[in-house]
């Protein structure tokens, strides 16, 4: 009887050891956000209404027709005054890039992002375990990884993932690649540096299709300490909940919706077809369908598939009651049951409306992507961190909230993530928020872009004579 007890007591210890081991592995694969620090290039490359006329007028090859297509486009942009653009704008050398305008643009991102994160957390680049680097423009020998590692010096044995042709959802994709490595490696720091070329990739031909992107996309950036440390869970900022990524590349029209490619001239550009919204819905309404559930609570849930069954008992009304269709409830789910704040990619206007239509988000949720947009463009897969800056600092996370991170890019891809809050963030305990120069101006009353103002008379011209005329005048 006495061996019973033993024998009985050895298996109940052994289970609970094996129940605790489990437990406590599933710990340190935990992925936490330590700190994160957006580029703000200096004033000197600041894109201004006037300045950006200047650069629309220097191309030669656009007719009165691609200028008035321009004009609404900018004005209906959704982006101020105050965005930024490489220095070879300035010198007026757009039409001819090289690789070094290219190379020096991130140089001068990531040495100033990395040096400020490494020196706010007093760590040293030989800390750093794992170096995740996503530029999808830009595809250099070495590897823009590898320049960093050299400029930092860091260790010999780091793990690196350089990243190309991404698209504006990198960023959830580098984090993703990180947290996999924390699934296999404890008591390690991840750096995620994030950010686009512009240098080489201004479109300077006359293709509807293709100039658009010219109006969207700015400089930008950001670097992103991440760790599964134990000790360091209680400086984190962000703990990731759930992930969740959705590629069409298969389907050939979510393929062909946004693709770098060449004009009947030969001029190299991004080519947004006009596929590219159905393709995002759908790529959209697929990573819901897979990261809701994990997301809200079943309440909600149950809520909306009894909501759904009711809506199919009474049937589609006729086809001639168009007034009874548009009084119909609308079947949808409320994810501010499990949501908190909503980090929208800053796609252009269109996609923040699209997405908050969607949601049923108010404009207090879209506030963050709208004025991130407005201040700093669209500066592809670092815009995410703007958007979750402007929050910091507008004075709204607080412990336990969650912010849903969501991504489009170009295969065609839809990333989506979730993050919890870890501890409150005070304004100004993060010095370095790239909006704490300029919070106490945002929102603005106004967020009306100047170009129909200065640029207006562009839609009254009626022929190329009279608008080579006004440009001379200019």
């Amino acid at each position: 009887m006495d061996l019973l007890c033993v024998l009985s007591s050895l298996l109940i210890s052994y289970l609970i050891f094996k129940i605790w081991k489990r437990i406590d592995s599933k710990r340190d694969q935990n992925c936490y956000i330590l700190d994160y620090q957006c580029h703000k290039p200096s004033d000197d490359r600041m894109v201004s209404t006037q300045f950006s006329g200047e650069i629309i007028l220097r191309n030669k090859h656009m007719r009165l027709n691609e200028y008035k297509f321009l004009l609404k486009a900018i004005v209906s942009s959704g982006i101020g005054e105050q965005t930024y653009a490489p220095r070879l704008f300035f010198e007026g050398r757009e039409e001819c890039p090289t690789q070094q305008d290219a190379l020096s643009e991130m140089e001068e991102f990531y040495i100033d992002t990395i040096k400020k994160l490494l020196e706010r957390n007093k760590l040293s680049p030989s800390d750093i375990d794992v170096l995740v680097v996503n530029v999808a423009m830009l595809n250099s020998t070495p590897s823009l990884s590898a320049r960093i590692i050299n400029h930092y010096k860091m260790r010999e044995d780091i793990k690196v993932f350089n990243l190309t042709a991404m698209g504006c959802s990198a960023s959830v994709i580098s984090v993703d690649i990180v947290k996999n490595i924390f699934k296999t490696y404890k008591n390690k720091l991840a750096l995620v540096v994030t950010s686009e070329s512009l240098s080489q990739n201004w479109y300077n031909g006359n293709n509807r299709s293709m100039i658009l992107a010219n109006c969207l996309f700015r400089s930008g950036g950001c670097a992103v300490l991440l760790t599964n440390k134990r000790c360091l869970s209680g400086r984190a900022m962000f703990k990731l909940k759930c992930l969740v990524r959705t590629h069409h590349g298969a389907r050939e029209d979510s393929y062909n919706a946004c693709v770098q490619k060449e004009d009947e001239l030969g001029r190299v550009g991004i080519h947004l077809d006009k596929t590219l919204p159905k393709a995002a819905t759908r790529a959209f309404v697929d990573n819901l369908k897979v990261i809701t559930p994990k997301i809200l609570p079943v309440t909600e849930l149950f809520r909306f598939v009894l909501s759904l069954l009711l809506k199919k008992l009474r049937g589609n009304p006729s086809k001639g009651s168009t007034a009874v269709a548009q009084a119909a409830p609308k079947a949808g789910i409320n994810f501010k049951t499990g949501i908190d704040h909503f980090c929208i990619h800053t796609g252009g206007k269109a996609v923040i409306d699209a997405i908050g239509y969607s949601l049923d988000l108010s404009e207090y949720d879209l506030e963050p992507a709208r004025m991130t947009l407005h201040r700093f463009g669209n500066t592809s897969a670092s815009s995410l961190w703007y958007v979750l800056g402007y929050m910091e600092a507008k004075k709204r996370l607080r412990r336990g909230d969650r912010v849903f991170m969501i991504s489009f890019g170009a295969g065609f891809k839809c990333n989506s993530c979730v993050w919890e809050v870890v501890r409150d963030l005070n304004v100004g305990e993060s010095l370095g928020n790239v909006w704490n120069h300029c919070i106490d101006q945002y929102p603005p009353k106004s967020i009306v872009n100047p170009f129909l103002e200065k640029y207006g008379w562009i839609r009254e011209e009626d022929d190329h004579d009279t608008f080579k005329i006004r440009e001379e005048a200019m």
